[in-house]
């Protein structure tokens, strides 16, 4: 779960958080609500009434857009694509997928599985409105959820990596090509024109009187082809390290300290002494942990003198390692889905080095100062 996100439990399994930035579009949006759009949908209502009304929709709002995410979700673990988590921020939400779907196929359904969701949803609230007609409050929560879930469904099919749209297209390039590098790269490209011509229209509106909404236009098309650039950038570096090994960057330098050996000994000796970010710990010459800068950061400093590498290591049992013939990209994956920033590689009981993202980083340096010349 993202630092900046606050935790609302898990669902299937997936951690649910909420962004800081959502409590922002909350009250922008419970504003509008109450004050422009309910007062002229249903007249004669008290103020407060306009803005509780108002809260609850938005919540409802931000609801569906969870679920929306969870249509990924299902989907993408039926495949049995790892789902990280699910964060609602300031444009929605966002379900984080630990991995690539494995085929054409998989990416179509699990992309499409979204708007399909919030098309559902929209037919549901447009059959619960003549229900609850003479209720006013859940009539008007009804019927702007039916808009704005028929919306939310066809905007995520604009054909923009990477909003649904886009993956479906990428999806359909994989099929014909059958290379989801090739796809995820005309994906990409379609995606930053149609932010770019998001950006346009909405500085258009912005100079034709229409600021508001044209700085929230501008504003997506940013947000989008920032996304999409990103996963340009993603997709170079992954063609870049194809078909180079664990062994091709690992530094086999590594640290190996004592059990015994005091965290206080081990950030003035190795952590500050060599700059060292990880530690092997080793027993009798055998490998029975890992100690990394963030298992010392969690022990206050007063504790360090006390406190020792035994006490704090990720036991070998349940240490994340790779091997030095294993791909590149994928050990890269694999720190991403579990979230660590280490590898040591093994061979067998035996460790041959260490494997961190700045090492992957060099190497990265490396492999384009040869690609230049």
């Amino acid at each position: 779960m993202n630092r900046s996100a606050i935790s609302l439990g898990r669902i299937l399994g997936i951690p649910i958080g909420v962004d800081y930035s959502w409590f922002l579009i909350f009250a922008l949006l419970t504003w509008s609500l109450a004050t422009s759009y309910f007062p002229a949908e249903f007249k004669d209502w008290p103020v407060t009434q306009y803005w509780i009304v108002g809260a609850v929709t938005v919540i409802f709002m931000f609801g569906s857009v969870l679920l929306h995410e969870l249509g990924h979700s299902v989907v993408a673990l039926r495949y049995k694509v790892p789902v990280r988590s699910i964060t609602l921020f300031v444009f929605g939400g966002v379900a984080q997928i630990g991995a690539e779907p494995p085929s054409a196929i998989a990416e179509f359904w699990i992309a499409i599985a979204g708007p399909i969701t919030s098309f559902a949803l929209a037919i549901f609230f447009s059959l619960l409105q003549p229900v609850v007609s003479t209720f006013a409050p859940v009539l008007a929560l009804a019927k702007y959820l039916a808009y704005i879930n028929g919306t939310l469904g066809l905007f995520n099919l604009i054909p923009g990596f990477p909003l649904d749209g886009g993956r479906v297209f990428r999806a359909v390039v994989w099929g014909i090509t059958k290379s989801l590098n090739r796809a995820t790269l005309i994906a990409a490209n379609l995606g930053r024109f149609i932010a770019y011509l998001f950006i346009i229209f909405g500085v258009w509106q912005m100079f034709s009187g229409n600021f508001g909404n044209g700085l929230w236009i501008a504003f997506i098309g940013w947000f989008l082809e920032s996304a999409a650039s990103s996963q340009i950038r993603q997709q170079t570096i992954h063609d870049l390290l194809e078909g180079h090994h664990v062994a091709d960057a690992m530094r086999r330098d590594y640290t190996a300290v004592l059990p015994g050996t005091t965290l206080e000994q081990l950030v003035n000796q190795h952590i500050l002494g060599n700059g060292q970010r990880s530690l092997v710990v080793k027993q009798d010459d055998r490998v029975t942990g890992l100690v990394t800068l963030h298992n010392v950061k969690a022990i206050p400093a007063s504790d360090w003198s006390t406190t020792t590498a035994a006490q704090v290591m990720i036991p070998v049992t349940k240490m994340k390692c790779t091997w030095p013939g294993a791909e590149l990209t994928d050990a890269l994956g694999e720190m991403d889905r579990d979230g660590v920033n280490q590898l040591p590689v093994m061979d067998g009981y035996q460790i041959l080095g260490v494997l961190g993202r700045d090492d992957v980083i060099s190497f990265l340096r490396t492999l384009s100062e040869f690609r230049r010349h």
